[in-house]
């Protein structure tokens, strides 16, 4: 066979030189008018003529720049070599013999034993201060290392976005002892109809790209909690009054539900589980003014309710169209039987479900904000001490205190929209505003103002809850979105001394207020004195009044004539 070679195809473009054209040659050329069109003055009258005329000038102040060193030191490596030195040139001190012969020789030398006694005494003083103070001892290793500078701070993490519409966060759940995140949407207006999708959704915090699990209800949630005892149950109120119970296990559809007969006249606002030995009980709030309990294995009516009606006699009966609409819930599972809700109308009210009278059921009250109370929640160690958030502050109160809180803030220039107290640091409280912040307020380092405020988004900030480690927070948003921030060691991590230092200042804002309660007792008692006083008076001598009166009367037109006479003097 024949080896045939492949022949590349070549393609020559000829051109000659005189056929690309005159060459460019470019050099400076000045300017060269020409155009010139003058003036048309029969266009004047289509114009007209600003005399002066305003132009903005922007001035900034003069800067300049300035570098200013200090002196430099200058610093120089020196060393020193020591020989023995001392010895004859003919002696060899490197021959031990001859060393040792003019060392004998030396020391029978009579100014060799005087120079000894005389340096002796000052070489002794020497050699016995190096045994009684030690040269290489390491001093003040008895007292602690200085602690590190606190710096506290708080930064977002991760972010997690409602997959679709952009539905406000209603209610925010950590799973026990798990990584998982539930969170209630619900876009509902004035007239609390729903305006778009009905989901909620499980996140898992390591995961920001989708949800876990899609909670799908019948009606939008506005609040959706986990089990404490289950970590797969969790239990929601919905919009139409409804609550239902659904399993992680078994997906988004809801295993139990109650009866619409049975449900709440409004919107179911706060669920919570109570301390149970089964640990399948729950208890819902809603505007209604209603308190029901429920049994996860049978819902078709509830174990028990309460009306939230304030009455003052011990006759009186308890009736639901005037009971107080509840906006905010408290539970505190080391108190099984007693539990806290927060009205619409700024009150805070004390139950007690073991309650026999109407007096029994709800035992104290509280005047805590001049609107709704937005967020209600014990400190996890004084159980005596609860948080309230509401219109524009927030406040710390006491159980023994019902006349005025212990602590609160000052008045944001923003509305407050809810408030948790730290699990771990039971000293720091998140609060969360409308412009978008969490501000993190430490009652044990500074109570006049947050020691941390993070801008986490530019949209109002609805909801906060801690991560039961103390340093993760979750902020839901109006837009739907989650804000995963992480605070500082220093604030989520408490230290051995806080509990004693937190116990002196409760007890002593306390005293405090109880101190100024008694006083303010007793001025309304001697007003009430005055005044019945008073009455007495009246009701003796009702002459007098009559004749204070005709008195009261004629010095009045006195001094009205007075008036007149004085400006009809003026010229």
């Amino acid at each position: 066979m024949e080896k045939q070679e492949k022949s590349e195809l070549v393609y020559e473009y000829t051109k000659r030189r005189k056929e690309f054209g005159r060459q460019t040659l470019f050099e400076d050329y000045g300017p060269e008018m020409r155009v010139s069109i003058p003036n048309n003055p029969a266009l004047y009258k289509n114009y007209i003529l600003r005399n002066p005329v305003d132009v903005a000038i922007q001035n900034t102040g003069t800067m300049s720049e300035h570098w200013v060193n200090s002196v430099r030191a200058e610093y120089t490596s020196s060393g020193i070599n020591h020989v023995e030195g001392g010895w004859p040139k003919d002696i060899n001190m490197n021959d031990p013999e001859a060393a040792q012969r003019y060392r004998r020789k030396i020391e029978k030398d009579d100014a060799y034993i005087h120079a000894v006694m005389h340096l002796g005494h000052s070489m002794e003083h020497n050699i016995l201060q190096n045994n009684a103070v030690d040269m290489y001892q390491t001093y003040y290793s008895e007292l602690p290392s200085i602690p590190p500078v606190e710096r506290s701070s708080c930064h977002t993490v991760n972010v997690y976005r409602e997959p679709g519409t952009r539905r406000p966060v209603r209610s925010l759940s950590w799973q026990a002892e798990g990584a998982r995140l539930a969170s209630a949407h619900a876009d509902i207006d004035f007239m609390r109809s729903n305006r778009s999708l009905q989901f909620s959704y499980i996140w898992d915090i390591e995961n920001a790209n989708a949800p876990d699990l899609i909670i799908e209800p019948t009606q939008p949630l506005l609040d959706l909690q986990y089990n404490p005892r289950d970590q797969h149950i969790l239990v929601g109120g919905m919009l139409n009054g409804q609550v239902g119970c659904w399993d992680m296990r078994k997906g988004g559809e809801p295993f139990a539900m109650c009866p619409p007969h049975v449900a709440h006249r409004e919107l179911v606002r706060n669920v919570l589980f109570v301390h149970s030995k089964t640990g399948a009980e729950f208890f819902s709030s809603s505007p209604d003014g209603v308190v029901k309990w429920w049994d996860i294995r049978s819902m078709n009516e509830p174990t028990d309710s309460m009306i939230i009606d304030l009455v003052k006699l011990q006759s009186d009966t308890q009736s639901v169209d005037k009971a107080l609409g509840i906006s905010a819930l408290e539970y505190e599972p080391t108190i099984p039987t007693r539990f806290m809700v927060g009205t619409e109308t700024g009150l805070v009210i004390g139950g007690n479900r073991k309650g026999k009278t109407p007096l029994e059921k709800l035992p104290s009250k509280y005047e805590a904000h001049l609107g709704p109370v937005y967020a209600l929640q014990r400190n996890p160690t004084f159980l005596k001490n609860f948080l309230t958030v509401g219109d524009w502050t927030a406040k710390v109160w006491s159980e023994d205190c019902r006349e005025s809180s212990i602590l609160w803030t000052y008045s944001h220039h923003t509305k407050l929209t809810d408030g948790a107290w730290n699990p771990v640091r039971f000293s720091l409280m998140l609060i969360t505003q409308w412009d978008g912040c969490l501000s993190c307020w430490d009652l044990l380092r500074r109570r006049s103002a947050p020691i941390v405020t993070a801008q986490l988004c530019d949209e109002p900030l609805l909801r906060v809850r801690p991560h039961e480690g103390g340093l993760l927070v979750a902020c839901g948003s109006s837009k739907g979105t989650i804000y995963l921030a992480e605070l500082s060691q220093n604030l989520g991590t408490a230290d051995k001394n806080d509990k004693q230092l937190l116990t002196h200042i409760l007890e002593r804002e306390n005293k405090r207020e109880r101190i100024l309660e008694a006083r303010m007792r007793e001025l309304r008692l001697k007003m009430r004195q005055d005044r019945d006083v008073g009455q007495q008076a009246a009701e003796t001598d009702p002459a007098g009044n009559d004749r204070d009166l005709e008195e009261a009367t004629v010095e009045y037109m006195q001094t009205v004539k007075d008036l007149q006479a004085q400006q009809k003097s003026i010229p």
